[in-house]
This record gives C-alpha cells, structure tokens and sequence, in this order.
C-alpha cells in the first residue's frame, strides 16, 4: 500500500514539476550565454547570432534595442541582425596576461521590458607571439680547472602565449664540452642551464661559440635564438658557493620603500682577489622593484608593490669572485595582498526616467561592484541606502540589479537620490558610496481639481454683453499636457438652444463670460455645470456647478393700474360729495413695479392740484382724501396730478391724472363735465405757436429797417445821401466798419437803393470809415437806424448806441443737459439722443399745460409742470423762451420772460399769461 501511494503521488506532481523545472532551466539558458572565440579577430567578425540565442525574432528588434553593457567596447549587436559583432583588437595577453583561461563577461541590456542577460566570451589564444631572450647574446666565463658536471644558468627567454604556444623548450647546438639542461620555476616558467660535460683546457681552445634557441609548440612553432659565447679562463680552484641555491620571501604589497627583502650570502675558499665576491641581478635591466647591493648581497625594494599588478617575482643572483667565478641562485618574492583597495560601484543601463506607473519588481538599471583586492578582500557585500521604493538583487557574482520595491507617485515625490554602499570583507572592511538620481515620469493620473466645491456669482441685470462675469479655475499636479486643463460648459437648467446666447467660457482661463444682457424680470437665477478637462491619454475631467444670481437694477418705472385712462386715451373722472370732511377717501391711485426690493417700493406724491391743499395723498398707500372742507370759492372741478415715484437711484416715476368733480350726484355732475374743451394735440399746438413767433419776429424786423431807413433819410441834409435814390445811381463807398461777430451781427452792411424803373435793389456795400471796436452795425440809438448807410464823398460815421443785452440768454436760462441745474457754460443743446428727446417732450408738454390753463409760464415754482412729468431734475431753465430773442429796434427793452418773475421782478404785461389761458379755455 505505501510503495503505491508513492508511485501516485509522483504520478501526480510530475506534470507540476516538469513545466517548472523547464522554466528554470529556460532562465538560466536565457541568462548566460556562451561564446568561443580565438583573438585577433577582425573588427566586425561575428560572434554570434544573439537575437537567435535570446529568441527573440527579428522584428522585436527595433523595440527591445538591443545594446552591450561593459566598461570596454570590445563588442556590439547589429541592430538589423541581432548578431554580436567584434567592435575592437582582441589581443588576449593584454586583456588576460599569463592567465590559463581568459573570458570577458558583459550584460546584454534589452528594453520593452527591460531585462539583463550575461553574456560569457572566452578569448582562445593564438600563437602570434615568438619567444625572445633579453639579449641577443651571451658571455660566459669558466676557468680551465672547472670540474666536470658543473652547471651554469642562462638567460632564459620569454614567450605571451600561454598553454603550447608558450615557451616550451630550448636546444643547444651540438658541442663535445657542453650541454644544455632544462629546468621549471614555481610559476612555471622554464630556463636552461649549461653543464660542462668534459675538463677545459685553457691553452688548447681559449674560447667556444655556441647557439642557444627557444622554442614554442604552437601551429606553426615559433622560435628564437642568442649566441653563447664561452671564454676559458686561467685556474681560479674554487668558484664561489651560494647558501642556498632557492630562496624564497613573502611581503605584503604595502611595504615601504627602502625595506630590506633579504640578504644573500655566499663564501669562496680561495684567497686573495679570488676570494672577493660582488653580487648582482643576471637580467638587471628587467628588475625595476628591487635594487641589489653588490657588497653585501642585500636586496632592497625600490618601489611600492601591487599585488594586483604582480603577484610574485623570480629573480636570478649571480655571485662573481675576483678570478671570474661565478655561481647563481634564484630569488622567489611573494607578494601578499593587503585590503588595500575599496569596492567600486558601477552603474550600467541607467535611463534617464521611470514612469510613475512602473509595476513592484520592474528592472531599473544594472551595477557592477568591484574590488581589485583577491579573497575575502575582494568579497563585496552591496546595501541601498535609505528609505526608498528600490532594492537591489544579485544578478550574478559582483552584479546586480535595481528593481522597485513600492509604489511611485511624481506628485508627491519627483526623484530620488539612490546611494548603495559596497561593502568589502577585509580587516578592516572598506567601503564605498555611489549615488544616482532617477526622474519620476508623468503619467495622468490626477484629475483636475477646481478651486472650490461650487461657485455662486451675483450680476446685476443690463450688463453689457460680451462682460465676463466670473472666473473658474482648476489645477492638475501633472505635468504637461496631463496638467493642461481646458474648461467647458456640459449642463445647465437653461435650454440647450438658448445657452449659447446667455453665457460662454473661455476654454484656457476659465472666464465665463455673458453673452447678453439679463434681465431679472425675466430670469432670476439659473445653474450651470461645467467641466475642466486636462489633455492627457486618456484624458481626466471634473464638473463644479456654477450658480448665477442676476441681480435687480431699477430699470422698470412703476405702471399706473388705476386710474385707467378712456378708450379716447382721456383721464376718467370721479365724484365727490361738497358736503366731504377732511380725510374723506376720494379715491386710490394704483401701481405696480415691475423691480423687486427697494426697485420697487413705491410712494405717492401730489405734483400739481388746482387748488393746492385740497387733497392729500398717502405716502405709501396711493389713496387721495380731502385735506379740508370745499369753500365756497373752490371750483366745482378739480384736476389733481398725482406721482409715483419708486425707491431705486435714480427713482422713477410714472404720473396719474385724476379728475375730480365736486358734486352730491351724477346729474349734477355732468354740466361741469361738458365744458371740459376737446383734447387737443400738443405737437401741432407747439408746431403752431413756433410759426407764429416766427412770423411776429419776421414782420418786427422788416418794420424795424423800413423805420430806420426812413428816419435816416428824413434827418441827412446831404443831397448825397438821396442821390441814392435817383435813376441809376448807387455809390458804393469803401469799408468804413470791421467786422464784429461775436454779438451775432451780420459781416455786411445794406444799402437800399431805389432806381427810376421803381425796383428796389439791395447791394452789398462797403462802409466809407472804419469804426471802433465799440461800435456795432446793430446799434439801438434815438435815430433809430439800423445800418449804416452810403455817402458819397463824405466819410462820416454815425456812432451808434450799443444793442440790448437782453438779445442773449441769460446764463440761468441757457439750455443744458437733462441732468443739470445750472446747465452748460457754453449754452449748448442737449448732445444726445434721449436728452435731445426728453427736451422736445417737456416742450410739447409745456406747449399742452399752457394750452388747457392748468399750468402758466411763468409759474411761482418755475417748473412749467415739467419736474412732475420728467422728475425734479427738469425745470424750467431747460426750456428756452423764445420771447427774448425778440428785438425792438431804438429800444433797450425785450419781452418779459419767467426768469423776471422767478427773481422777484414784475414783468411788463403780467396777466398776459392768465388771458392766454382764459381765451384758451373758451376756445
């Protein structure tokens, strides 16, 4: 029963596994990659197809883009391909030395998404270089008693390659006397050594030439030779002897300067010059970090030490004696690495932003550490510093990789300064600091936001359209155009047709604007919804309710419901009983405003009553009462004009006419009633009494020149003066006066001229004598002339009397603008339309008083009626009086005018008014 269970439980978890273990085994595939290669390979020789190794097809590469990260450019992808290309020299002993294997590692960086993969190129090497010797030859001395067997060190020579292309062998031409011996150092390296096989002898051959050569086991094998040559010397019995023929030290890389290595030491038996021995360094010029003393043997350091440049040294010592001896030994030096070196921090892959909406785990940019230092010296250990949304992982050894680790928000942060600390395992532990900024990129993800929750505005109606009424505004934290807002108009209470005709808003301010006039009686308030949109993909919005309150201004003036007028467009009239007490209800003036508020609080006031104190009219209630008992010299009828003012500024006001007939019944009322005269028109009465006073002035100024030149001809004696007058004779003297307009003169004189045939001429001639600038051609003496006349060969003048200076208005009396007391210094009309329109109404209806007799020109309050009709602000001084522009001629006096009765004086003729009215009334 239990070997069954197993058996199903693994039945049943091997398809889990399967799919897994194959996905492992895809990352790592897809992770490191391999590649082979011998050095010295062309710039742009293929290395591989990348693109195929990655799977990734050809048309991903435009987007994954494809790249090399190394701190060399030894290599690139071909962006058409995918394939890795030699991009420089790949000489592999100046990338790896004497090292057996030699590798170059670097990251692939692909983007969309991002992601790392380790790319492992091993570099094979090539037999390009040949062994060569320090020197092309060499001198060596033996004396002839040398013994049989003894050996002798060569210089060896040197070869970059490694494996079989390196230095693998030396020969040694054939010789009976010599031959050659081949040893290996620590490191590996091999030297010859010469062994005398036979005794010398001095005086049967002094010297011998041999030739050594180097060989390599490269295809083809390389070599190189150095001549040998050997000079036998005479017996020097013993040659000096080493105490050791291998030495070795070890010394930390930071070792001073100056620092004795070791001492050698070596003894001759002999005595005498040939006893005394000097050292030194057989390839002296190949030795820069030590110095030898010569005397003592000792080897001193001369420059500081690396461990990562060189890790150990070999060197040769030759002692000499004083007869030419020599003996050799090998110095070994180990050099040992210090925790001389901090990690390093590389950043590789960095881009220049990350979008805030970057997902937990995405691959931000890849680093190297690295350490120069070997061991637990060059082991790293890697932190990020600080409170940030990254952490680092391990990619592979001294790689990792930056990912995020939180969500990113630009609004609230827009970058971050990331500081990753490398660590180093060594005693004492170094460390080192490399920081980076990465930009925050903005995405849209933050709606407008308006400044307030809702807007309420108040405007006062009759605004000009085209005004901007209010302002809305919004903001959005993003950036460009995810932080533009535009603004718009979506909803409102108003009919979708009309609201392009109440109102608009500006798409980039926010300024709403009215594109017409409101009016509060007919829309009191309305509500709109609008909308701040930003322009990014895809695009957020927010609406706020925007609610506009259209204020009252006083623009509607109060309209009378009672009393109505007829259907002939005549006030209605109303009895009241003779026996009414004071306070008896009459009747009640009715209206109504069309405003709201103080618009529209209405008061009543008497403006005009036949028999002033009669009635009296409620402030606010509009109802006329009796003030006082009718008397016995009260008109049975009565005509009261009532107003009605509103509380606006400025007030308006609107007028009721009420007729009032004092009567205990309606039979008696009615003869009262049927002497009421027609109404008439007071345009057409205006129009008439503007034509008469024309025509009056017309006839006063042809009687006044037909006087004056009668009087002036009956009082010259000079024949001269009726010569004129005989058949065909007219003189025409010179100029005898200058021309003065300022007083409204003519700039030319008359002459009336009778000819024979009885035809009257008037010419225009000159005056005969220049006058003062006192004198006018008007002029008002007793001779009552009018021109000055011709002479015919006198130059005389006549000085005239100066003109009334009541042919002008008076300035009280000058027309003004409707809203002045004083009116204008200069006496001008009115310069616009309605002020133009509003004088001809308050002549028309001056015209219309005088006509019924209810009102007289010159009144005691000197309003014509007008402050009742137009408001207080028309008088009487607006109206001109035509009467003063009447002149008689020989006279200082004009026709009286109101002015002269409102200043206390009494004017000539002053009941002229009340007749006028009276023969109206019959009429």
């Amino acid at each position: 029963m239990g070997s069954g269970a197993g058996k199903s439980g693994w039945s049943e978890r091997r398809p889990v596994l399967f799919p897994f273990l194959l996905s492992l085994f895809c990352l790592a595939l897809s992770e490191q990659i391999h590649y082979r290669i011998p050095e010295e390979m062309p710039e742009g020789s293929v290395v591989g197809n990348l693109a195929k190794d990655l799977r990734l097809s050809v048309h991903e590469l435009p987007t994954r883009k494809l790249r090399v990260s190394s701190e060399k450019p030894y290599f690139t992808v071909s962006a058409e391909s995918g394939e890795l290309l030699v991009s420089s020299r790949l000489d592999r002993e100046q990338i790896c030395g004497k090292k057996s294997a030699c590798a170059l590692e670097f990251e692939v960086v692909a983007e969309n998404p991002l992601n790392f993969y380790h790319v492992n190129v091993e570099i094979e090497d090539v037999n390009d270089h040949t062994p060569e010797f320090s020197q092309n030859s060499f001198e060596l001395q033996i004396s002839e008693s040398t013994k049989s067997g003894a050996r002798f060190i060569l210089g060896s020579a040197h070869d970059a390659d490694i494996g079989t292309n390196s230095l693998q062998n030396y020969q040694l031409s054939p010789d009976d006397h010599f031959s050659l011996v081949i040893k290996e150092k620590l490191d590996g390296s091999k030297y010859p050594e010469l062994v005398l096989m036979t005794s010398l002898d001095r005086e049967e051959q002094k010297s011998y030439h041999l030739t050594l050569t180097a060989l390599d086991f490269g295809d083809p094998p390389l070599s190189s030779t150095a001549q040998i040559q050997v000079l036998v010397t005479d017996a020097n019995d013993n040659p000096p002897v080493f105490s050791q023929e291998l030495y070795r030290v070890e010394l930390p890389e930071n070792v001073l300067p100056g620092t004795t290595v070791l001492r050698v030491m070596a003894t001759d038996q002999d005595e005498g010059v040939n006893a005394e021995i000097t050292f030194s360094f057989t390839e002296a010029d190949r030795i820069t970090q030590f110095d030898l003393n010569s005397d003592t043997g000792e080897i001193i350091i001369l420059n500081t030490l690396d461990f990562e440049e060189v890790k150990e040294y070999s060197i040769v010592l030759e002692a000499k004696d004083g007869g030419g001896m020599i003996a050799q030994c090998t110095v070994e030096i180990e050099v040992l690495d210090i925790n001389d070196n901090a990690p390093e921090v590389i950043f590789q892959s960095l881009p220049d932003f990350i979008m805030e909406d970057t997902k937990l785990g995405t691959h931000i940019a890849l680093l190297k550490i690295r350490d120069k230092d070997s061991g637990h010296n060059g082991e790293v250990i890697c932190k990020l510093e600080g409170d940030v949304p990254f952490k680092i992982l391990i990619s592979s050894r001294n790689t990792y990789k930056l990912v995020t680790d939180g969500v990113l928000d630009r609004e609230q942060t827009p970058g971050y300064n990331i500081t990753i600390t490398a660590t180093d395992k060594g005693k004492p532990p170094l460390s080192s600091n490399s920081s980076i900024t990465l930009h925050i990129g903005d995405v849209n993800d933050n709606m407008p936001v308006f400044e307030r929750a809702s807007y309420v505005v108040h405007v006062a109606e009759n605004n000009p359209p085209g005004a901007s009424i209010t302002q809305v505004s919004a903001s959005d934290p993003d950036l460009g155009p995810n932080g533009l807002v535009s603004y718009s108009i979506v909803a409102s209470d108003l009919e979708p047709r009309a609201l392009s005709s109440y109102v608009s808003v500006n798409p980039q301010s926010g300024v709403v604007f009215a594109q017409r006039a409101f009016d509060h009686e007919q829309l009191r308030a309305f509500e709109l919804t609008l909308q701040a949109r930003d322009h990014g993909s895809p695009a957020l919005s927010a609406n706020v309710s925007l609610r506009v309150l259209v204020g009252d201004r006083n623009d509607n003036a109060p309209r009378v419901l009672y009393p109505a007028l007829g259907p002939d467009g005549s006030a209605l009239f109303d009895t009241v009983p003779r026996a009414a007490q004071p306070g008896y209800l009459v009747t009640k003036v009715v209206a109504v405003d069309a405003d709201s508020g103080h618009n529209a609080w209405l008061s009543y006031h008497v403006l005009q009553a036949s028999e002033p104190g009669l009635f009296s009219v409620g402030l606010r209630t509009g109802e006329v009462r009796t003030a006082r008992a009718l008397g016995d010299r009260d008109a049975a009828r009565q005509r009261l004009l009532v107003a009605v003012r509103d509380g606006g500024q400025p007030p308006l006001s609107a007028t009721a006419t009420l007729l009032l007939v004092f009567a205990d019944s309606l039979q008696e009322a009615l003869p009262d009633l049927s002497d009421r005269p027609a109404p008439s028109d007071p345009q057409a009465e205006l129009q008439f009494y503007l034509v008469v006073a024309l025509a009056l002035i017309s006839v006063l100024f042809l009687l006044a020149v037909i006087l004056a030149v009668a009087l002036h001809l009956r009082r010259s004696s000079s024949p001269a003066t009726w010569g004129c007058f005989k058949p065909g004779l007219c003189v025409k003297p010179g100029p005898g006066v200058l021309p003065n307009y300022s007083e409204g003169t003519l700039p030319y004189s008359y002459n009336l001229c009778v000819a024979h045939a009885g035809k009257t001429e008037f010419n225009f001639l000159k005056c005969s004598e220049q006058l003062s600038s006192g004198q006018n051609i008007l002029s008002g003496d007793s001779s009552g002339a009018l021109f000055p006349f011709c002479n015919s060969n006198e130059s005389t003048s006549h000085q005239q009397a100066p003109p009334n200076t009541d042919w002008r208005f008076s300035q009280a009396q000058r027309p003004g603008t409707s809203g002045s007391q004083n009116g204008d210094e200069t006496g001008t009309w009115p310069n616009n339309q309605f002020d133009t329109e509003m004088l001809q109404a308050m002549i028309l209806a001056s015209a219309s008083e005088a006509a019924d007799g209810s009102s007289t020109l010159g009144g005691g309050a000197g309003t014509m009626g007008l402050s009742a009709r137009y408001g207080p602000q028309f008088t009487l001084q607006h109206v001109p009086d035509y009467r003063q522009n009447v002149y008689i001629p020989g006279s200082n006096a004009t026709l009286t005018n109101a002015a002269g009765k409102r200043d206390g004086k009494t004017p000539a003729g002053g009941n002229g008014n009340k007749k006028k009215s009276g023969k109206k009334e019959k009429k």
